[in-house]
C-alpha cells in the first residue's frame, strides 16, 4: 500500500460502499438532493439509506439501523439534525465504520453550545477510529471514481485541480467554472468546520495523489498552523498550491468565525506563511481558478521575460499593463529576433514588444511562425498570445477558394481551426516554455474548444491570463530558491 492509500482520506475519497443518513423520499430534502447526485454521478459501490421508518427510499432498499446493512461499509454519509449526530456517529463506530462525512451544521460555527457538540463528536471519534470530513460541510468529488456527495450536479471531466476548500459552496460553484473551460476536479473535498480531518492533511493527500497537477485552497483560517507549514512546503516543492485566503480583514474574519468557526490572522501573516510555503496567492475565486489552470497546464519559467503577441493593440497594452503589475518583464527581443519578425509581419506591425500583427493575412504567420520567432528568443521566458479567429470570414475565404464545392466549406474550414488549434497548443511543449492565450470568445466556437481541450489555457481577458503568467513566475522562482539553497 502506498503512502497515497494508506492517508485517512483515501477509502473517503474511494469508498467501495456508502452508507446513508437523512435521504427520505421527499425529494427536496436535502439528503435526498445529495443522495441524489451520488446515484446521478453512477457510483459502482453499493449505497445503504439508513432511514428509520422507510423500507424504500429513492429506489433502494433502506434499514432501520446500521447494524441491519448486510455488507461492510467503507463511508457513512450523515446528512443528520444536529442533535441526533453524535448517536448516530457512535453506532457508526460500533459498526466498526471508521470513515465519515458529516454534513450537518449547527456545532462550532454557531458558538459554545454547538461547540460542545462538536467536542462530543470528535471525542467519539477518537473512541473508535472514525475519521471524518465535516462537520458543516457538503463532503467530496472523485469524477473518476465516480464519487459526488455534493448537492449540486457533476457535469464535467476528470481533471488535474485538486481542492480543498473550508466552503462548500464554491467547491460546487467551481464545477460549473472548470466546465466553462473544458477543465474539472481531480478531487476536491469540502472540510468544513474541521472537526478531525483538516487542510493540513488535504495538502498533504492531494500532494501524493497521482491526478493532482495543481491544488487550489479557499481559507478562512488555519488550525494547525507549524503542521500546515511544513506539510505546504514540502508539496509545493514538486507541485503548485495556490490559495484564495477571506479571513485578512476585520469583516472577513469575522465571517468566518460565523462560516465555520476559523480563527483567522491578518492579511500580513498569512501572505508571510503563504511565501515561506512557496503557495501562490489568489485574490478572487476568479483568481484562483485561473492560477490553478496555468500552473497545473504549462512548465515553470526561467526568468521573467515575457513576450505579447497580438493582432490588436488595446489588449496588448492590457497585457503588458497586467504584467508591469505583476512582476513580469517585457522581454528585449535579440537582433536576429527582430530581423525575423520584420520579415514577417506587413509594415504596418510593431515588432517592439508587444508585438502587434494588426492584420492577418496569413493565419499560419499569426499562430505558427511568429510564436516560433519569439519563442526561439533566449530571452523570452514565456508567451501571451490574443486569439481572435474570425470563423466567418475564413468559412468565406474557403467558399470563395472552392468555388464549385461550397458544401464542403464548412468541413475544410473546421479542419483548418483544427490545425491551427494544434499547432498553436503545441508550443509550450516543443519549447518548454509557458504559453497562455486570452479570447474573449467561449468554447462555443470551435477554434478556442480544440485549443483548450489539447492544453493551452485560454482565459477570458488579457489581464487574466497575464496575471496566471505572473504567479507561474513566482511559483518558479520558489521551485528555484530551494534548489539554490538546497532545502531538503
Amino acid at each position: 500500500m502506498t503512502g497515497y492509500e494508506s492517508s485517512p482520506l483515501y477509502r473517503i475519497m474511494h469508498p467501495r460502499s456508502v452508507a446513508f443518513w437523512g435521504a427520505s423520499n421527499n425529494p427536496m430534502g436535502m439528503g435526498s438532493v445529495q443522495l441524489g447526485e451520488l446515484l446521478a454521478m453512477g457510483f459502482q459501490g453499493q449505497v445503504y439509506p439508513v432511514h428509520p421508518s422507510e423500507s424504500v427510499v429513492m429506489g433502494l432498499p433502506a434499514y432501520s439501523r446500521v447494524q441491519d446493512v448486510p455488507g461492510p461499509v467503507d463511508l457513512a454519509i450523515l446528512v443528520l439534525p444536529t442533535r441526533v449526530v453524535p448517536e448516530v456517529l457512535e453506532q457508526c463506530g460500533n459498526a466498526g465504520i471508521t470513515r465519515a462525512i458529516v454534513v450537518s451544521a449547527g456545532f462550532g460555527e454557531i458558538g459554545s453550545d454547538g461547540k460542545q457538540l462538536q467536542d462530543r463528536i470528535v471525542e467519539i471519534s477518537r473512541k473508535y477510529g472514525i475519521h471524518f470530513l465535516g462537520p458543516n460541510c457538503i463532503g467530496v468529488i472523485n469524477p473518476r471514481h465516480k464519487l459526488n456527495t455534493t448537492f449540486y450536479p457533476y457535469v464535467a471531466a476528470p481533471g488535474f485541480i485538486g481542492m480543498a476548500s473550508q466552503s462548500g459552496s464554491f467547491v460546487t460553484q467551481m464545477f460549473v467554472q472548470l466546465e466553462k473551460f473544458g477543465l474539472g476536479f481531480s478531487q476536491g473535498m469540502s472540510v468544513g468546520n474541521e472537526g478531525v480531518i483538516d487542510l493540513a492533511e488535504c495538502v498533504e493527500y492531494l500532494g501524493q495523489c497521482p491526478w493532482t497537477k495543481v491544488i487550489g485552497l479557499y481559507i478562512e483560517g488555519i488550525k494547525r498552523g507549524q503542521e500546515f507549514v511544513r506539510i505546504a512546503r514540502t508539496v509545493s516543492k514538486t507541485k503548485p498550491i495556490v490559495a484564495y485566503y477571506v479571513g485578512g480583514s476585520k469583516a472577513g474574519s469575522r465571517a468566518g468565525i460565523s462560516h465555520t468557526g476559523a480563527l483567522a490572522g491578518p492579511d500580513p501573516l498569512y501572505n508571510g506563511i503563504f511565501e515561506q510555503c512557496g503557495i501562490i496567492r489568489a485574490g478572487s475565486i476568479e483568481e484562483l481558478f485561473d492560477f490553478c489552470y496555468v500552473l497545473g497546464s504549462q512548465p515553470i519559467t526561467k526568468g521573467n521575460g515575457l513576450a505579447i503577441l497580438t493582432h490588436s493593440g488595446g489588449p496588448g497594452a492590457a497585457a503588458a499593463d497586467a504584467a508591469d503589475r505583476c512582476g513580469l518583464e517585457m522581454a528585449e527581443f535579440a537582433p536576429d529576433t527582430l530581423e525575423a519578425l520584420d520579415q514577417t509581419v506587413p509594415h504596418t506591425a510593431s515588432v517592439r514588444n508587444p508585438v502587434d500583427m494588426t492584420f492577418a493575412r496569413n493565419y499560419n504567420d499569426y499562430l505558427e511562425k511568429l510564436p516560433r520567432i519569439l519563442l526561439s528568443d533566449k530571452g523570452v521566458d514565456a508567451l501571451f498570445v490574443y486569439l481572435l479567429m474570425p470563423h466567418k470570414r475564413v468559412i468565406r475565404s474557403v467558399i470563395d477558394s472552392l468555388m464549385d464545392k461550397p458544401e464542403n466549406s464548412s468541413a475544410i474550414a473546421d479542419n483548418f481551426f483544427i490545425g491551427q488549434a494544434a499547432a498553436v497548443a503545441g508550443l509550450s511543449r516543443e519549447f518548454g516554455k509557458p504559453v497562455v492565450g486570452a479570447s474573449f470568445h467561449t468554447r462555443s466556437e470551435l477554434f478556442i474548444r480544440e485549443v483548450q481541450d489539447r492544453g493551452l489555457p485560454v482565459l477570458s481577458s488579457p489581464e487574466r491570463a497575464t496575471r496566471a503568467l505572473g504567479a507561474l513566475a513566482r511559483y518558479s522562482r520558489f521551485r528555484q530558491d530551494m534548489v539554490n539553497n538546497n532545502d531538503d
